[in-house]
């Protein structure tokens, strides 16, 4: 989907009668600034963190916040090329989506708190009830079963670094390793081939960590387009979901009643390439429910992207690359739309990306008691037309 440079932003949409009411988080893709939002589309707060580039962040229920962020000191140089990644694994994954070098704990005020420095990690994390946390860290797939992994473009001459997979570390509060998930010892390297038009850099590229109710992992991976659960603690693979039916998803859940959500971004998918966000009842495979624009190529977003269910059924849609965050009922009524203002430089090229946005509501105890005066960033909102 194209869009307007000239088209409205900030907020164009509210039928408050109808909408969640809450405090909505976003962080411009790359920038440095983490956004709260209220429902009036006005920036009530927001962290910075110099130096960092901050990749995804959520609250906590202390009201501290949790991101994932690179030192800008480690990223290549604008002007390098991203696809011709040198066989370094180090340098190799600071050329892919969604890497990061830090998790960073911050107060209200940005203190920083608490931090974790690992460069393998990226996309996501999950904060566990007992102070530990969920990391995906990047893998170097031993070179036999790398071979063995179907799928992925192989152009002439190319020089490929080592494959990649993905392990899924617990760590406590002092970085020490509790727990390591191998996802690519999980999956089948025929049955869960790499899509056909990615390269062979990666197998799997986990986008999105979540929990079951019962505290089993749920995953998403974008280059095999697949989604699955893990059982926690002995790590073996309860359920898995994918190709045909989704194209390189992101940002899987599971709802109350047992059901998966999941961002079907779409690309490469057979046919004019579009987005929907989907549920899936994993005890049958089959798709329950589901969003889809009207046409369907009205809503795409290629990559990044999330959805989330709020708690009057209602869900809050991140359209990433359009930098778009809307709310739909239901029946598919938008009732809430905000466009992102900020523009932030990714690799090179400017835009309005946004990885995933999250509504907290009134009850959430991360916000109770903290000041959210929107006059204390007047300035901020007049300089960006909200």
């Amino acid at each position: 989907m194209g869009w307007s440079a000239q088209r409205k932003t900030g907020l164009t949409v509210h039928t408050s009668a109808r909408s969640f009411k809450g405090l909505t988080l976003l962080t411009p893709l790359g920038g440095e600034a983490t956004l709260l939002l209220d429902m009036d589309g006005r920036v009530v707060h927001r962290w910075r963190q110099p130096g960092y580039r901050v990749f995804h962040a959520e609250l906590l229920p202390s009201g501290n916040l949790l991101a994932l962020v690179t030192d800008t000191a480690l990223l290549p140089a604008p002007e390098t090329p991203f696809d011709q990644p040198p066989p370094v694994f180090d340098r190799h994954v600071r050329r892919l989506g969604g890497n990061a070098s830090h998790l960073r704990e911050l107060d209200w005020d940005s203190r920083l708190v608490w931090e974790y420095h690992n460069e393998r990690l990226h996309h996501d994390f999950v904060r566990l009830d007992n102070g530990n946390t969920l990391v995906a860290e990047w893998a170097e797939l031993p070179a036999e079963l790398a071979e063995r992994v179907l799928g992925g473009v192989r152009r002439p001459g190319e020089v490929f670094p080592p494959m990649l997979g993905d392990d899924i570390l617990e760590i406590d509060i002092h970085g020490v390793e509790v727990q390591r998930i191998r996802l690519w010892q999980l999956l089948d390297p025929v049955d869960d081939p790499i899509c056909p038009l990615e390269t062979r850099w990666e197998w799997t590229h986990v986008n999105s960590l979540a929990l079951t109710a019962d505290g089993g992992l749920v995953f998403s991976s974008r280059t095999n387009s697949r989604i699955g659960i893990i059982d926690r603690p002995d790590g073996t693979l309860r359920w898995k979901f994918g190709w045909p039916e989704l194209a390189h998803q992101h940002h899987a859940t599971v709802l109350a009643n047992g059901t998966v959500q999941v961002f079907d971004n779409g690309m490469h998918r057979v046919g004019l390439p579009y987005s929907r966000v989907v549920e899936i009842d994993p005890g049958y495979n089959k798709v329950v429910w589901e969003y889809t624009g009207e046409p369907r190529e009205q809503f795409f977003s290629g990559h990044i992207s999330g959805a989330q269910r709020l708690p009057n059924g209602n869900v809050l849609i991140c359209e990433g690359t359009s930098g778009r965050v809307f709310e739909v009922t239901p029946r598919g009524e938008t009732v809430w739309e905000w466009i992102n203002p900020f523009l932030t430089v990714n690799r090179g090229n400017q835009g309005p990306w946004i990885f995933r946005a999250l509504r907290y509501g009134p009850d959430f105890p991360g916000l109770i008691g903290d000041s959210l005066d929107p006059a204390q960033l007047a300035d901020f909102n007049r300089l960006h037309g909200l």
